[in-house]
């Protein structure tokens, strides 16, 4: 009951609310990424997989230009990242366009984090089971380790909150990531700007 409908009424309630308030935020913060990104744009969207792994278009702030190196392939995520991207991203503002995911119902607010496409074809069938739910901004294994866990971690992490899905853990999360948050924790894997890829096996 409170998966099938009533977890998507309190997410569209709160967002609607949420974003006539910090709607502000995201203009302030897209004007100062608009001239941080050398003209690379304030908005990153892509393709990413949602409920039963229908793809849908999510929505971040873009954190890094898009300088390319003398072979014309991108520079790596280090060496684009901007300033003003990093201090973004340390604070978890370039989640705050996903709002919009929210609303129109290709997301939830907590929920397995929504990873590439390509991924798709190196899950287990267990691993598989993360997009039984709606993807979320945040989620279980974002409060158990965010981008400083492995992906199998994560995808273990991922499939316990779907068998687990319940108001009071959708609860508890919310305080955990606002913790997690507060503390700056698990913003990057070791040796990675985000987190490193997953290639099926680590």
């Amino acid at each position: 009951m409170y998966n099938r409908y009533i977890k998507r009424i309190i997410d569209f309630t709160i967002v609607f609310i949420a974003l006539l308030l910090v709607w502000w935020v995201i203009a302030l913060v897209a004007l100062f990424l608009h001239f941080a990104n050398k003209g690379a744009g304030a908005f990153f969207t892509q393709e990413r997989p949602g409920k039963d792994a229908k793809p849908f278009k999510l929505v971040k702030f873009k954190t890094m230009t898009d300088e390319r190196g003398a072979d014309g392939e991108l520079l790596l995520d280090k060496y684009r990242i901007t300033r003003v991207g990093r201090i973004v991203r340390s604070l978890s503002i370039d989640e705050l366009p996903q709002l919009w995911n929210v609303l129109r119902g290709d997301m939830a607010l907590i929920g397995p984090r929504p990873l590439l496409m390509e991924y798709l074809p190196l899950y287990t069938s267990e691993q598989m089971r993360r997009h039984e739910v709606r993807p979320g901004i945040t989620g279980w294994a974002q409060v158990n380790g965010r981008n400083a866990i492995t992906h199998t971690r994560r995808f273990e992490l991922d499939v316990w909150y779907v068998d687990h899905l319940s108001f009071l853990l959708d609860v508890s999360i919310i305080f955990k990531t606002v913790k997690n948050v507060l503390m700056r924790k698990g913003i990057s894997h070791e040796g990675e700007v985000t987190m490193q890829r997953f290639n099926g096996h680590n």
